[in-house]
């Protein structure tokens, strides 16, 4: 899933006295049942079909449930009444599901999840998650507009039995049911408001632990109410969660500090450093990396391996950590970040493997190896000095990010001449989905915990790998990994280690750092806890 991160963008004077005005007393957000909260930004659409950000994802999450939920690390059952086993080799799954409700009191049944997921992967829906369907059965066929969406392997068998058929055995399957894409849809509510669903609150109906109110896509705030047909009503202990858009470091710092907000978000740069010192000031380390995608297809020598390397080579992300990110980043050794994901059989994780161990050295600052790596790639590539453009986000914290790497870029790489263009998100994605960039950062937070969803990006063919970069032998480990018979973990495990190791000796796209949220929570908020995927299950939450 795509990361927006906003950081420390500026707004108007104006824009911070409406805010304050809008977040009612400091008593207020006193309240036992009241949690205000800061968001970097508004929400792109309440479709769990088409979203595709992680703002969207949290309040999906908030509002919805699924088969599955994340508790922590812990996946627990949401409309599912357990976690079951498949059969049919694997590749067979039975639900049963509670007798639960909507929020406007219809039974929520498995009907609802035929229909969201035939929409998801309808090519007249135009979800780009529809990709994370394939393997179950037709899937893939459907998207392409190959088969019929009423052939897609999911099947009521009554109101409350749900049949999900695989092609093929999926290992990280239960993980999967937990995204939001996967979530039902009350069919009436979405083919009346047909284009315009989920830019509304009116006309929705939700059946998670709250349900959003008097909201328009554009807002800078929003709030949600407790859902008393929730099937777990009984379990959620706020009645109202508030969302403050709070773009510029210092509002957030004046809300958080006011006791206008009980917890202030996605803090970096120079207002992390001021506040780390505070008591209620953590970090939670998100399955979520940073990374930089060299245009393969638009230039011919960033298919160098040597060049890419240099670049590499070039950056000092220790440095830019402390002095730039104010320590809310991490150096990391490859995309699949650290946290995520432990071996199935020693719990050993991921990244403390020894295949991605062997390969911390091409995360490292050398400027020497880059300037020779440099020289040899611009020879073998016919070129002599090179002039191409870093395509970054337009906030204030990304703009010092660039420059900052840009520094690093033209001090060790002879005869570079690198331009920045920083652009609004939207704008970003668009130039990246579209190759008009020539390079770019960018970020994936995890859809699901399992190294697969990063590694599945850079596969030949996938639409989020926009550097087009490719290898026949990492393409065939990726692929074995998402098939492997789920009674051969360790082999699926090792496949995705040996795909990691070639991405990250080559620098196919270079990893710059794992994202570290920082934050300032009320000492009265409890059970504020991070999942796997980098959101947080509102459930549990309460204040003392």
């Amino acid at each position: 899933m795509k990361v927006r991160k906003y950081l420390l963008g500026l707004i108007p004077l104006i824009g911070i006295a409406l805010i304050l005005s809008g977040c009612g007393s400091a008593t207020e957000k006193d309240s036992k049942t009241t949690l205000a909260i800061s968001s970097s930004d508004v929400i792109a659409t309440m479709d769990s079909s088409l979203n595709t950000d992680t703002i969207g994802g949290q309040n999906l999450d908030n509002t919805m449930e699924g088969l599955y939920r994340f508790d922590g690390k812990t996946l627990v059952p949401g409309l599912a009444t357990k976690v079951v086993k498949p059969t049919n080799n694997g590749k067979t799954y039975t639900f049963n599901l509670r007798h639960s409700k909507w929020s406007n009191g219809k039974s929520v049944t498995a009907h609802d999840f035929v229909y969201a997921w035939r929409r998801t992967v309808d090519p007249k829906t135009a979800s780009q998650y529809a990709y994370i369907y394939e393997g179950i059965e037709n899937a893939k066929e459907i998207s392409a507009g190959k088969k019929s969406p009423d052939t897609l392997g999911i099947k009521a068998l009554g109101d409350y039995k749900l049949e999900v058929t695989l092609s093929d055995p999926i290992p990280y399957f239960d993980k999967l049911m937990a995204n939001s894409t996967f979530f039902p849809l009350y069919k009436p509510s979405v083919e009346k408001a047909g284009k315009q669903y989920g830019l509304k609150s009116d006309g929705m109906v939700f059946n998670g632990p709250f349900k959003l109110v008097n909201w328009h896509v554009s807002d800078n705030n929003w709030t949600e109410v407790k859902n008393k047909n929730y099937w777990a009503a009984d379990k959620v202990k706020l009645n109202k969660v508030e969302y403050y858009v709070t773009k510029d470091p210092n509002t957030g710092l004046n809300l958080y500090d006011s006791n206008r907000i009980n917890r202030l978000e996605k803090i970096s740069g120079d207002t992390a450093r001021q506040v780390s010192n505070y008591p209620t000031f953590s970090k939670d380390k998100f399955a979520s990396t940073f990374y930089m995608e060299p245009n393969e297809e638009k230039y011919a020598f960033f298919r160098n391996e040597k060049i890419r390397r240099a670049i590499s080579y070039s950056i000092n992300r220790d440095q830019m950590n402390d002095n730039i990110n104010g320590k809310t980043t991490g150096w990391t050794t490859s995309v699949v970040p650290a946290g995520m994901s432990d071996n199935p059989k020693t719990h050993v994780d991921f990244t403390e493997e020894a295949p991605i161990k062997s390969v911390e050295k091409y995360s490292s600052y050398n400027p020497k190896l880059a300037k020779k790596l440099w020289k040899e790639g611009i020879k073998e590539t016919g070129q002599k000095n090179l002039n191409f453009t870093l395509l970054g986000d337009d906030t204030d914290q990304a703009k010092k990010q660039n420059e900052y790497i840009q520094g690093q870029m033209e001090k060790n790489l002879p005869g570079l001449n690198l331009t920045l263009s920083n652009v609004p998100f939207k704008s970003r994605l668009n130039k990246s989905e579209t190759g008009d960039f020539d390079l770019v950062i960018t970020a994936w937070n995890a859809d699901y915990p399992d190294p697969y969803s990063f590694l599945q990006l850079f596969m030949k063919g996938n639409a989020q790998n926009n550097s087009k970069w490719t290898d026949p032998e990492f393409d065939r480990l990726v692929t074995r990994s998402a098939t492997t018979d789920a009674n051969d973990e360790q082999a699926r495990w090792n496949d995705m280690l040996q795909a990691t190791k070639i991405l990250t000796e080559q620098q196919g796209v270079i990893p710059l750092y794992q994202y570290y949220q920082a934050n300032l929570t009320r000492e009265n908020v409890k059970n504020y806890r991070v999942s796997p995927n980098g959101a947080y299950n509102m459930v549990t939450v309460y204040k003392k």
